[in-house]
């Protein structure tokens, strides 16, 4: 799987991966963006809600399919989001995730472990006008 840590952190990852939370779709999301990471095939759409005030985060779903490490990371970012700030999302960056997971990722799955995050970055960036993207990529 390309991951090293503790027993208990792996433990982890997988059930996330095999019991995913918050997946699906959300009826009438603020803004909805789809992200790949080409080099593994990894594929994730991000739907958020936002508050009135467009700033808080209520209500997230993921949806998408991929390795362990990728689905793993949506579904635990999807429970980090709910009640965050957008701008917490936005200064958020790859340590803040790959702490989240809790396991030692090798640099070839670096991106699988960030791509949610990156997802859910950028879609909050175009429904702000401050990206002009089609879809995330994280083959850079």
């Amino acid at each position: 799987m390309g991951i090293g840590g503790s027993d208990l952190y792996r433990q982890q990852i997988l059930d996330h991966y095999r019991n995913p939370r918050n997946y699906g779709e959300l009826d009438e999301p603020t803004l909805s963006h789809t992200g790949e990471n080409p080099m593994c095939g990894d594929t994730i759409t991000m739907d958020i809600v936002l508050d009135d005030d467009e700033q808080e985060i209520k209500r997230v779903a993921f949806s998408g399919d991929g390795c362990a490490i990728s689905q793993a990371s949506a579904s635990m970012l999807s429970e980090q989001l709910h009640g965050m700030d957008i701008d917490e999302l936005r200064a958020m960056d790859r340590d803040t995730v790959i702490d989240m997971l809790g396991v030692d990722i090798s640099p070839m799955r670096v991106k699988c472990a960030v791509l949610a995050e990156k997802v859910a970055q950028d879609g909050v960036d175009i429904y702000l006008g401050e990206k002009d993207l089609d879809k995330t990529t994280t083959e850079d």
